[in-house]
């Protein structure tokens, strides 16, 4: 998404929490968002199919690898940083510019002995719980 382009904020519902979104990155319709994060709520879903407009650069290169995480899986900072030639803390400023978190799951990334930070819903007791849901043990 160019500076340009105004993001268009969209409220969701997850686990007793409001999540925002930025719906001008996903090619489908809000119904569309909404059904498949209640599936994965539900446990009926895995993985989002909803199509991304990864932003360019950086925080898009990074949303690319976050995508590619696959459910109840983790992986550090620094195993990220390491798979794109640059450092921990920029991994981690790069997730907290997720537009779209939930569908782009920066909840899978986390600090070798900490879970790290979270910029959705509650921050990171919502981290907590999207890992617990995924059957991720910390």
């Amino acid at each position: 998404m160019s500076t340009q382009e105004r993001a268009e904020p969209m409220n969701v519902e997850l686990f007793d929490q409001t999540v925002e979104l930025d719906a001008s990155c996903i090619e489908a319709s809000e119904s569309e968002i909404e059904a498949q994060i209640a599936e994965y709520a539900a446990g009926q879903r895995r993985e989002f199919d909803l199509p991304v407009a990864l932003p360019d650069g950086f925080t898009g290169e990074v949303m690319a690898a976050m995508a590619a995480i696959p459910y109840g899986e983790t992986r550090t900072y620094g195993e990220l940083a390491r798979e794109l030639d640059t450092a921990p803390i920029a991994i981690g400023n790069a997730c907290g510019r997720n537009p779209v978190p939930l569908v782009v799951p920066c909840h899978r990334v986390v600090g070798v002995d900490s879970l790290g930070g979270y910029s959705a819903g509650d921050g990171l007791p919502m981290k907590e719980r999207l890992l617990e849901h995924e059957g991720v043990s910390r």
